[in-house]
């Protein structure tokens, strides 16, 4: 009796065990599925060519808004100029009258040199170490289907939001932005959105720490113009259009060491300096035999510069220093701007979105990064532009975030990449952020006005 007891046991046991292993393989082999999906959902929306010049907004479209229906999300296609649209995914809240989460990313990409790259950059190839070389990669595909997906997987959840959360994807970025998202923002469209809180891109991080982005640096384009008396090549004489053109490249190469050794010492971040930068040079006499006339001084010389300026800069000495130091009229110089953007907003306020404690949202980003298990490093300004600025300049906040950890930055470099399993936990970060924006609720936050944010 005792024996046909621990045998009865030990069957159960046996039995018990079995299943147990049985379910784990099932869950691991559902988990290994969902995973696969997952990056080949990445890859097709990567193999789709959207380089500018001449990007491939149908074949997005079509994309995307087959993906808003996989979902169950309404979904609808504005134009603002034919041939550009842009993808608008609703997610509805329990509570419309809670102002709306906006998830930016734009659907173009800037062009590749294919025979520079390791693996055909609109291949989307994976390699066996798990990095996927692709144009948009980085810059932005990655983010734009990590927010899907992490509002599919909230969804699968059962998850609810309290608050319409708009997924919105753009057209045109890469080139400024102006048909897209600038006429987006300026819209009755938008305007009935009641938009609270703008997410963007930001850049990758090379150590563990993700980075968020509270203001960028605004492109002033500047073209020097120096003129002075021809003479012949052989001749030595004072002020001369290319002698006063290359005094002026002079001092502003010795600007420019000082704002890049402030880098180089740890003393400032890139976004925090204002970078100068010399984009082209246009002198001489063309010849069509020999290119140019060589034995010919010219007349004229002009050289091209692309500034960065932060929010946090003093513009009016930046300007009286291009006008007096690097393009005084006593020396023949004139100075124009191709373009010029303004940190400040329509109120005269730097472009900026607060980081203290009078922006919830800065402190919800920051508590939903920590408890997905991701460190976020101090609040930094982007080097560069994004489409976040149209947001900004309404006086709404708006933060730069792609959540790339332990990744060089390869934005619009040859052999973009994102490691799988960098996207793979960064979609874990937007379904904590997006669960915490979500289903913010603070007593009397959402009365504050905008320039309190």
């Amino acid at each position: 009796m005792k024996f046909k007891i621990l045998l009865i046991a030990f069957l159960l046991s046996t039995l018990t065990s079995s299943s147990s292993s049985s379910s784990s393989s099932s869950s691991s082999s559902q988990s290994s599925s969902e995973e696969s999906n997952i990056i080949s959902r990445f890859q097709q929306y990567l193999q789709i060519k959207t380089d500018q010049p001449t990007p491939n907004y149908t074949q997005s479209t079509i994309f995307l808004t087959n993906q808003a229906k996989s979902l169950s999300l309404q979904s609808q296609t504005i134009e603002f100029v034919s041939g550009k649209p842009l993808i608008l995914i609703k997610w509805e809240g329990t509570n419309p009258e809670l102002s709306s989460i906006m998830l930016y990313s734009h659907t173009d990409v800037v062009p590749a040199e294919h025979d520079k790259w390791v693996h055909h950059p609109f291949e989307a190839h994976l390699d066996s170490d798990g990095r996927i070389y692709a144009r948009g990669s980085q810059d932005m595909k990655c983010v734009g289907l990590q927010y899907l997906e992490a509002v599919r997987r909230l969804k699968g959840w059962g998850f609810q939001p309290k608050r319409n959360v708009y997924v919105l994807f753009a057209p045109d970025e890469e080139i400024g932005g102006h048909d897209g998202a600038e006429k987006f923002s300026l819209s009755e469209v938008f305007r009935g959105l009641n938009v609270g809180i703008v997410l963007d891109e930001g850049l990758a991080s090379p150590d563990e720490h993700y980075r968020a982005f509270y203001a960028e640096r605004s492109p002033w384009w500047l073209v020097i113009k120096a003129v002075g008396a021809p003479g012949h090549g052989s001749k030595l004489y004072d002020n001369s259009a290319m002698e006063n053109l290359l005094k002026s490249i002079e001092i502003i190469r010795r600007y420019r060491a000082s704002q890049f050794d402030l880098i180089k010492a740890g003393l400032k971040a890139d976004g925090d300096v204002v970078s100068i930068n010399m984009a082209f040079l246009k002198a001489g006499t063309p010849s069509p035999t020999t290119g140019y006339v060589m034995n010919l001084q010219p007349s004229e010389a002009e050289a091209g510069f692309d500034i960065r300026v932060p929010p946090t800069a003093d513009t009016e000495s930046l300007e009286r220093r291009i006008a007096e130091e690097w393009a005084p009229s006593w020396r023949n110089m004139s100075f124009r701007f191709q373009q010029k953007v303004s940190v400040y907003d329509a109120s005269g306020k730097p472009v900026i979105t607060k980081t203290d404690s009078s922006n919830p949202w800065w402190a919800l980003l920051e508590n939903a990064v920590q408890e997905a298990g991701g460190k976020l490093g101090k609040p930094e300004i982007f080097p560069a532009s994004t489409d976040a600025r149209y947001f900004r300049n309404l006086g709404l906040p708006a933060i730069g975030f792609s959540p790339m950890a332990n990744t060089p930055i390869l934005l619009h470099d040859h052999n973009e990449y994102l490691h799988k399993d960098e996207y793979l936990k960064g979609i874990k970060i937007y379904e904590s952020i997006i669960k915490a924006y979500a289903s913010f609720d603070e007593h009397g936050s959402d009365g504050r006005s905008k320039d309190e944010l």
